[in-house]
C-alpha cells in the first residue's frame, strides 16, 4: 500500500512512540477494506510497539480505531487516511502513543478541562486542503480528554450518509448528531465554541492585573 519512500518516513516518524497501543480495524468483504487492511498492515510492520486487530464490530465498515491499553481515548478513522490526511494519521499514532502535541499548555488545559461528553464526527475528502487542520485538532482533544470522541469520515466512501445528512462541502463537522461547524477550524477555535467558562476567566485574569 505504501511505497518505499513513504514507508521509510513513516517509520522515523513512529521512533517517536513511547507508549504501546493498538489499531482495531472493523473490515468487510469490500475492496476498500482490503487498502486499508493493506495500508495498516504496512505501518504496524514499522514498529513492534502498535498491534492490529481485526475484529472490530463498528458500523461503519471499513473503518479504524487508535487505542492505548489502559487509556480511555476514542479515535477512528472511517476511511482510508491517505493524500492530506496521511499527516492525520501519522499524528494520531504519534499522540496516542505517547508523543506530546505542539498545542500550548494553556490550550491543553482547556481540553481537559471540558466538562461533557462530545461525540465529534468529522466529514472530509481526500483531496480537501482545509480538512486536516480539523482531523487533527479534534483528534488531539479525543487523545487527551476521555470526554471526548471523534470519527473522521471520509465522504466519499460513505456517501449514503453525506446525502442523508446533505452535506454539502468539507469539512463539515457534527458535535451530538448536531452540525457544529464547516470550513477550516483550528483547536484553539473549536475550544473556545466549547468552552462557556473561558470568558469569565479571562474576566478574572484581567481584573486580577488591573488589581
Amino acid at each position: 500500500m505504501l511505497d518505499a519512500n513513504l514507508k521509510a518516513q513513516l517509520k522515523s516518524y513512529l521512533e517517536r512512540v513511547t507508549q504501546p497501543l493498538e489499531i482495531v480495524a472493523s473490515l468487510d468483504d469490500g475492496a476498500k477494506s482490503q487498502e486499508m487492511l493493506a495500508l495498516l498492515q504496512d505501518v504496524t510492520s514499522l514498529t513492534t510497539l502498535i498491534t492490529l486487530k481485526t475484529d472490530g464490530d463498528d458500523a461503519r465498515k471499513p473503518s479504524f480505531s487508535i487505542n492505548r491499553p489502559g487509556a480511555d481515548i476514542s479515535l477512528r478513522f472511517a476511511g482510508i487516511p491517505m493524500g492530506h490526511e496521511f499527516t492525520s494519521l501519522v499524528l494520531a499514532l504519534l499522540q496516542v502513543g505517547g508523543h506530546p502535541s505542539k498545542a500550548s499548555v494553556e490550550v491543553i488545559e482547556q481540553i481537559r478541562a471540558l466538562k461533557g461528553e462530545f461525540s465529534f464526527e468529522t466529514y472530509f475528502s481526500l483531496s480537501c486542503q482545509n480538512c486536516p487542520d480539523v482531523v487533527q485538532a479534534l483528534n488531539l482533544m479525543a487523545v487527551l480528554n476521555p470526554n471526548i470522541q471523534h470519527v473522521a469520515v471520509d465522504g466519499a466512501m460513505f456517501q449514503d450518509e453525506v446525502e442523508a445528512r446533505q452535506v454539502m462541502s468539507v469539512p463539515t463537522i457534527y458535535l451530538n448528531g448536531e452540525v457544529f461547524g464547516q470550513g477550516r477550524m483550528d483547536v484553539e477555535q473549536i475550544v473556545a465554541k466549547l468552552d462557556t467558562g473561558a470568558a469569565a476567566r479571562d474576566a478574572k485574569k484581567i481584573a486580577a492585573k488591573a488589581a
